[in-house]
């Protein structure tokens, strides 16, 4: 026995020495072939630091277990080269992610990769339809996430041979045929998404409810018909169910909220039926989101039991009865929308005063009873209008201290306006009209310092109108009209700037402010029996001819005499006149023109309307003029648009100008065009603007455009990078006000090159807003047909007349790719569009820099340029929720103007577009539609 291990040690020496030539030589080939990945790959900045002399286990995107390649995973790394069939040499490889490049072609053969788990290929630009054998791909795959390519065509059955998958992504691609069934035989399946396909209208199989591992179930817009399968109580794991704006039809299977696990439910849009199942035992519910719909009955009492429940949303549907009691013991709930239904009874008390409720939305029902004392400390938006509430506004209104948006139209409040609202200074919107409301108005209102609109019309409010009114900052809304206010119009409504005004069908009396004497206001005193102006415009009697005493004295009657001894003469200078007045019309030049102003002014109407000639023009549009007016006491000049008068387009130009005027008479942002004035008469509408002196940017990008520029100094120079990034960011700042700061958001739907102006140091400022849209309610989101221009429409814009703001994002993205190749974005046809040809560009493989503008391909800039170029891919994805925010835009802008280049050669910004699923549903605040 002694001698046994003289005669196994050469041995095992000499295997260890086998073994390790075995690691080593297997060490060496994976380098080479890292090595040979970097050359298919050399347009990624990422692999550039890949040094033969190094560790490979070392370099960045590569994971290595015992010195062994097992995985690679390079997001954001500007692949543009498909993946090569040798990376499967890697012969440990079980992890491959590269989301968020530019991998273009067919999906890859990668069949012999035989102990791959984990691929992630979401965010590129395959295309093409999956292969029948996808199927042939690892035994051991366990994750496969193909989601915002371009894959069209069906999904093939043999994608339910992969057995192992626990993670199957396919949203946001191009499939027009089916989805199969044997989806279901993926038994191991814990997250399904195939929302946002334009699948062949098709039901959900009922196979899919032997998923009993499934958590996640994601089918939004994706064309589902027919019913929710009636069995899928079955699904036992399931917490996350998104099937909304699709087709589905019939009732809501009463297994769904039994599931133990279920936390959020999407259902809405869609045209479900029958009552809301009462048994709810799914405990962990977090958001319940049914509206619109058509959904009838009560809302379950269990609901209120739910120790979970943050958000309850099921507006437009007809479901009746009372608001479930439980609901007033529901301590986290934090948002409820019921409107437009047929409930009705009273409130639950304990409902006003949950800890959490932030936003009640219950109007359009048949609510009844009267408005408590308390209410939530962190309330803030109540909506009760067309109701039946009675009974007066509380006392204790003053410790809804949180309020800031209160509408109570169309009920049957009662009693005065108590002292006690004044107290709530968070105060934007004040709906009170259509109700029984009587006595004096509320004097002491200074505090409301927020207040936007201020509407207590049709009540039987009595004494003056509080001057305190005009000294409210923010008020540009304002309906008293149709009550009982006496007394005169107090001179501080004239510091408003209003751009609504109602004061109709009252008992005011005196002259009106001199400031509310405009064109825009001529129906805002009617029926004021004993209010005269110095302005005849406004429809009301002149000042000027009222006397005291009804007798006529002597001398009056002299006077008269002499009148009719010049009735001739009158006569003759009226025909004279006439004659003139007809020539002025002709002319433009029309003596009653209106003016509202949202600016001090140093001009008259009179200043703009006689420079309205031939030779000042300085532009034409699709609907009207631009003239360059100089002012005669400030030497200065204004930009003036003279709306199209064109009988035949006057309800389209109508609408355009009112847009205008209420979007830029009420916002104000650096980076948007100051609309100074707005004259108009009954023949023409006039636009007064700030004027920019280096005109409009698509002047500089485009070559003909600068030699044909029509008068003023053409631009001749070429615009540098720097200036070019600094236009970006300023648009940027003013699109990301829009959507994020404005309240509601502001969608602006036909940006483009040609409407972002450019002042004396090319600060961008964003103009043209008569095809603008306020978004004054999440489902006010559609419309009767599509406006904008070639080139920069988004597609799910041109298909299905959507206004989201990723609209306006899809358009963005357009001019971050004319500032960096200095493309139209019509390419010069109706054909053909920048934005297709860019991602065609990369699809194809070539290098960004033969895309790239010639008079920018400094070296220094490069790789903003190039980040630029590949945000602005990023934001004309065909799928809107694959774009990044206006917030996210302008982040990575102004990170790309400031920080250095990394390492890598290039920023480290586009992780800046990767937020988590998560994030996204509470970003979007999920208000349903």
């Amino acid at each position: 026995m002694s001698k046994t291990p003289k005669i196994l040690f050469p041995i095992l020496t000499f295997l260890f020495f086998i073994n390790h030539g075995n690691s080593q030589n297997n060490f060496n080939q994976e380098k080479t072939i890292l090595l040979k990945l970097k050359q298919q790959w050399s347009s990624s900045p990422n692999v550039t630091s890949w040094i033969s002399s190094s560790n490979h286990c070392s370099w960045p995107g590569i994971i290595c277990t015992q010195n062994s390649v097992i995985g690679i995973q390079i997001g954001f790394g500007n692949i543009s080269e498909p993946i090569p069939q040798f990376i499967c040499d890697l012969k440990s490889l079980t992890f491959l992610d590269l989301n968020h490049n530019f991998l273009p072609g067919p999906f890859p053969a990668i069949y012999n990769c035989s102990n791959l788990e984990f691929l992630d290929l979401s965010f590129n630009f395959m295309n093409g339809t999956l292969p029948d054998d996808i199927n042939r791909l690892s035994g051991s795959l366990q994750y496969l996430n193909l989601t915002s390519n371009n894959f069209d065509g069906d999904i093939p059955s043999a994608i339910g041979g992969l057995s192992q998958l626990k993670v199957l992504e396919l949203a946001g691609n191009l499939f027009d045929g089916s989805f199969p069934a044997e989806i279901g035989n993926l038994l191991n399946l814990e997250f399904l998404v195939l929302s946002q396909n334009g699948f062949a209208p098709q039901a959900i199989p009922s196979r899919f409810t032997q998923l009993k591992k499934l958590k996640n179930f994601w089918m939004t817009e994706a064309n589902l018909v027919g019913g929710i399968p009636e069995d899928i109580g079955n699904m036992t794991a399931l917490e996350f169910l998104d099937l909304s704006v699709n087709g589905l039809s019939g009732s809501i299977p009463s297994g769904l909220f039994q599931l133990k696990n279920l936390t959020i439910v999407f259902l809405y849009n869609n045209r479900l039926s029958g009552n809301i199942p009462q048994s709810v035992t799914s405990l962990n519910l977090d958001v319940v989101d049914l509206c619109k719909n058509n959904l009838t009955g009560k809302i379950p009492e269990d609901f209120g039991k739910l120790k979970k429940l943050s958000r309850m949303i099921v507006f437009d549907n007809n479901l009746t009865g009372e608001l479930p009691d439980s609901l007033g013991n529901c301590e986290s709930l934090r948002y409820l929308r019921a409107e437009n239904n047929s409930i009705s009874g009273k409130i639950p008390d304990g409902l006003w005063t949950a800890e959490k409720l932030s936003t009640f939305m219950i109007q359009d029902n048949l609510f009844t009873g009267q408005l408590p004392h308390r209410v939530a400390s962190n309330l803030s938006l109540v909506d009760i209008r067309n109701n039946k509430f009675s009974g007066e506004l509380p006392t204790g209104i003053s410790t809804w201290r949180s309020l800031s948006v209160f509408r109570a139209s169309n009920n049957l409040l009662s009693g005065e306006i108590p002292q006690e609202l004044t107290a709530l200074s968070e105060l934007t919107v004040l709906l009170l009209d259509g109700n029984i409301l009587s006595g004096n108005f509320p004097s002491n209102i200074s505090s409301w310092k927020s207040l936007v609109t201020l509407n207590s019309r049709r009540n039987q409010l009595s004494g003056p109108i509080p001057a305190a009114l005009g000294l409210l900052p923010n008020l540009i809304d304002l309906d008293l009209s149709s009550n009982q206010l006496s007394g005169e119009i107090p001179t501080e409504l004239g510091n408003l700037r209003l751009t609504s005004l109602n004061l109709s069908s009252n008992r005011l009396s005196g002259i009106i402010p001199t400031e509310l004497e405009i064109g825009a206001f001529d129906r805002s005193f009617l029926n004021n029996p004993g209010l005269c102006a110095s302005n005849p415009s406004v429809g009301l009697s002149s000042c000027k001819g009222k006397t005291r005493s009804d007798k006529f004295p002597v001398k009056l009657v002299a006077a008269l005499a002499s009148v009719a001894a010049v009735t001739f003469m009158v006569a003759v200078l009226y025909s004279l006149f006439v004659l003139r007045s007809r020539r002025k019309r002709k002319q433009g030049l029309v003596s009653t023109w209106k003016q509202i102003s949202f600016h001090k002014l140093d001009f008259t109407e009179s200043d703009i309307v006689s420079h309205l000639t031939e030779n000042n023009i300085i532009g034409s549009g699709g609907s009207g003029q631009v003239y360059l007016v100089p002012l005669r006491l400030s030497g200065n000049y204004v930009a003036v648009k003279k709306i199209w008068s064109n009988r035949r387009m006057d309800h389209k130009h109508e609408k355009e100008f009112l847009a205008e005027v209420q979007i830029l008479g009420t916002i104000r942002h650096s980076n948007i065009v100051k609309l100074l004035c707005c004259i108009f008469n009954e023949e023409s509408k006039l636009l007064v603007y700030e004027y920019m002196e280096n005109r409009s940017l698509d002047i500089w990008l485009h070559s003909k455009k600068r030699l044909n520029s029509a008068s003023g100094s053409a631009p001749h120079l070429v615009l540098e990078w720097p200036k070019r990034l600094q236009i970006a960011i300023g648009a940027a700042c003013s699109l990301c006000y829009m959507h994020h700061d404005c309240s509601p958001l502001i969608i602006h739907r036909d940006v483009k090159s040609s409407n972002i102006l450019l002042d004396t140091q090319f600060n961008a400022k964003i103009a043209d807003f008569g095809l603008a849209r306020m978004l004054l309610k999440p489902g006010d989101n559609t419309v009767t047909a599509v406006a904008g221009s070639f080139g920069y429409i988004a597609p799910e814009y041109a298909r299905k007349t959507r206004v989201t703001e990723k609209i306006d994002v899809y358009s963005f993205g357009v001019i971050l790719l004319e500032l960096v190749t200095g493309k139209e974005a019509n390419l010069g046809d109706e054909d053909s569009c920048l934005a297709d040809w860019a991602w065609r560009h990369l699809q194809k493989g070539k290098p960004i820099a033969d895309a790239l503008d010639e008079d920018i391909k400094e070296t220094h800039y490069f790789d903003e340029i190039c980040t630029v170029f590949k945000l602005g891919l990023f934001c004309t994805n065909t799928f809107p929720s694959s774009r990044p925010t206006m917030k996210e835009v302008m982040q990575i802008l102004i990170q790309c103007n400031s920080s250095p280049i990394s390492s890598s050669g290039e920023h480290d910004v586009l992780p800046l577009l990767n937020n988590s699923r998560r994030e996204r549903i509470e970003e979007n605040d999920h208000t349903g539609c």
